[in-house]
């Protein structure tokens, strides 16, 4: 590797390090849904609102990325949202009631603009043929922070209930969530100070008429006076239509364009596919997914960090072929492979059956108290909606915050590892595919002179699909059963297959403006009717 590619790739990463924090923070509250949720006596939809409070809180903070991004300038809107990552994790750990976590966490959920713009930053410093490799190290710093968080969890759970006297003295047990949330805290300041070391991207500053600042970037970039000034030439020239008067807004109306119609339905088709096929119904609820199993608690945080390490093997797999292969087969043989895994969810949860037996019952002793169990004895429930509202009808719902679980454990027949080969399915697929290349995409389909908007535009679009995923999961699971959800998962995925095979063009090794002109002369029309 030489110099100037030792540049590219160290400011990749520093940047892409903001999806370690992310994904930290996306799979550190999937553990303490349990702990939390007892602390406050908390419904299922305040579940899901603490939760979903980021994913709310990015709604608003992409409504106005784009301008900051184009304002102030890549590097400086990260260096902004790495100190609200650090804020809200210090704020999460010592909220004293529901409402104070909420808030902290929507705070948090106002970096979570991290992605887009590290997909903005490294597309634009990258050259053609490293960009696919580049821009999917997010991913693969996403998979990593939630395989940490997951670990994490999974280790504060066992430490918990270990005999060492720091354990006793620091109440490790009875602020469990607290530890669990504070794991952020140290990566993210980490990041923060990282963010110093990197340059604006030149693509900007030349937006901003600092040509000779641009050009100097170029050379650190390509360590070549002669080449940057080859790509200062026609960074200048595709930003020929822009205008720094009203530039937001003008970016924003170049949207309706029929030059970029194209690059809109693609990049509006992948943002709705990625989420609505539930990725983060199962990322952000990992042990409540897998306690749906009758695995129980420990096993349920041991399978999530299975799953992490899934995300991490196929992670590196969308690297290495994305720029071989190409962007196109990975998305359309990732999804098949998810939406057959989605399935095979569907068939191993409508299969199940929930009985408990008079020996399931005494082996609680403190179940003694609590009357009306005797008339669920040799019950057969044919679903887990079944199942639950009938303890519901028994337990209040504290009680059955506490036993829930173990009572779904000794319950339940079911084809576990069939619905455990299908999650772990649909989690290597999502993350070979349209995990990474999402943001791949995004940071290559859009012209410079609008990607300071567009980017955020279809990442909005993406975190309102997640937003309601996470919101409503627990209401969903004990409503209308998880079954019915991941049907309803896999045929999102059938939707986003035949979509995305009649309109997603081929990306590799093609620069910025190559692809803009590429696009430029693309008619939707003709493509969904198979011309």
């Amino acid at each position: 590797m030489n110099g100037s590619n030792r540049n590219v790739f160290f400011f990749a990463l520093v940047v892409a390090f903001g999806g370690f924090i992310f994904g930290l923070d996306a799979a550190l509250i999937s553990g303490t849904v349990r702990f939390v949720s007892a602390e406050f006596n908390l419904t299922d939809i305040q579940i899901g609102t603490v939760v979903s409070a980021p994913g709310f809180g990015v709604l608003f903070a992409l409504l106005i990325t784009g301008y900051i991004c184009n304002v102030f300038g890549r590097k400086n809107t990260l260096i902004g949202i790495a100190f609200i990552y650090i804020f809200s994790a210090i704020s999460s750990v010592l909220a004293p009631s529901y409402e104070a976590l909420v808030i902290a966490r929507f705070i948090g959920g106002l970096a979570f603009t991290s992605l887009s713009v590290a997909a903005m930053y490294i597309g634009e410093v990258s050259p053609a043929k490293y960009r696919g490799k580049l821009v999917s190290m997010i991913q693969i710093n996403i998979v990593v922070g939630l395989s940490t968080a997951y670990f994490a969890n999974y280790l504060l759970v066992e430490l918990s209930q270990s005999s060492y006297q720091w354990v006793s003295t620091y109440a490790m047990q009875d602020n469990l969530w607290r530890w669990m949330l504070g794991v952020e805290i140290i990566p993210a300041l980490l990041w923060f100070l990282l963010l110093f070391t990197i340059p604006q991207s030149p693509r900007w500053l030349v937006m901003r008429g600092k040509e000779s600042r641009a050009k100097a970037v170029l050379i650190r970039l390509t360590k070549n006076s002669t080449l940057a000034d080859e790509q200062l030439q026609t960074i200048k020239t595709s930003l020929t239509d822009y205008s720094d008067t009203g530039s937001y807004l003008a970016s924003f109306k170049q949207l309706l364009d029929s030059r970029v119609r194209a690059a809109v339905i693609i990049a509006l088709t992948i943002a709705l596919v990625q989420q609505v096929t539930g990725i983060n119904a199962i990322m952000f609820y990992a042990p409540t997914v897998f306690e749906q199993l009758g695995v129980g608690t420990d096993a349920a945080f041991l399978n999530a960090v299975l799953i992490g390490l899934v995300s991490i093997i196929f992670t590196v797999v969308a690297i290495v072929l994305i720029d071989k292969i190409g962007r196109r087969p990975l998305v359309i043989g990732g999804l098949v492979t998810a939406t057959l895994s989605l399935f095979m969810c569907y068939v191993g949860f409508s299969q199940a059956e929930y009985s408990l037996s008079a020996e399931h019952i005494t082996e609680f002793s403190n179940l003694n108290t609590v009357s009306g169990l005797e008339q669920l004895i040799g019950q057969v429930y044919q679903s887990d909606v079944e199942f639950k509202r009938a303890l519901a009808n028994v337990f209040s719902a504290a009680q059955l915050q506490g036993f829930e679980s173990d009572l779904i454990q000794r319950a339940a027949t079911i084809n576990a590892p069939l619905i455990s080969i299908g999650i772990a399915g649909f989690i290597a697929a999502f993350h070979f595919s349209i995990g990474p290349i999402m943001w791949v995409i995004f940071s290559e389909i859009f012209p410079t002179r609008i990607r300071g908007v567009a980017i955020p535009t279809f990442a909005f679009i993406a975190s309102v699909v997640s937003y309601l995923v996470q919101q409503f999961f627990p209401w969903q699971l004990n409503n209308f059963g998880a079954a019915n959800i991941f049907l309803f998962y896999s045929i999102s995925g059938v939707i986003g297959f035949i979509l995305l095979y009649k309109i997603m063009p081929e990306t590799k090794n093609k620069s910025i403006e190559e692809i803009e002109e590429q696009l430029a002369g693309v008619s939707v029309k003709k493509a969904l009717e198979g011309a």
